[in-house]
């Protein structure tokens, strides 16, 4: 159990890496989290600092949740390929995108989690994750918004989980759903908007 302890409190400190604020102070002097939608994910980094230090942020943030899952190979309490096994995984994975949501290194103001999300979802589950970033994908090049896109691509996850892409891990499909709940839960503002035809387009206007 000790192992374990040490690498669930090595997960949360991955997740609560802040790269978009850091880097927003370091490079442009400003805390991200001051400008555009308040928010210190990988969306708002590209709109407010601009798309090469967003690609960065994007980048770093999806490997914090791939790191953090396969953390779950320092632990000696399940054996690999078990089910226990892939529970420590998505567990791992759940808790960096709980420290990306609430950083410890940044007030607990962090981004949405979707960025550590899909990282920790292409560890646990390639294809699905592959699959659903292209729904993302898709739909942003439609429509341009980035919440947009990723509302479906986590909505379609558990489909590519179940039907598409099947498992034998009883957690993973559990995980989906988990997914799914979180994402909307800390997109229910974004959703609102959505609704009365409010959310905001990215690089309608060049980024600063």
């Amino acid at each position: 159990m000790f192992y374990l302890l040490i690498i669930v409190v090595g997960a949360y400190v991955l997740g609560s890496i802040t790269t978009s604020v850091w880097l927003g102070r370091a490079l442009k002097g400003v805390d991200l989290r001051e400008h555009g939608s308040g928010n210190a994910g990988a969306t708002n980094a590209f709109r407010v600092l601009g798309k090469p230090i967003g690609t960065v942020v994007l980048l770093l943030d999806m490997l914090k949740g791939f790191l953090a899952v396969n953390l779950s190979h320092f632990q000696q309490e399940a054996d690999p390929g078990s089910e226990l096994w892939m529970l420590v995984r998505m567990g791992l994975g759940l808790v960096a995108v709980l420290g990306h949501i609430f950083p410890l290194f940044a007030g607990f103001r962090g981004g949405k989690g979707v960025a550590a999300i899909t990282g920790a979802a292409l560890a646990i589950h390639p294809w699905a994750a592959l699959a659903a970033m292209g729904i993302y994908l898709l739909v942003f090049l439609l429509f341009k918004i980035s919440a947009l896109g990723s509302l479906s691509a986590v909505i379609s996850y558990p489909v590519w989980i179940f039907w598409v892409f099947p498992t034998e891990y009883l957690t993973v499909r559990i995980f989906s759903l988990v997914v799914l709940a979180l994402v909307l839960i800390t997109h229910k503002s974004n959703i609102g908007r959505l609704i009365r035809g409010e959310e905001k387009v990215l690089f309608k206007k060049p980024p600063v």
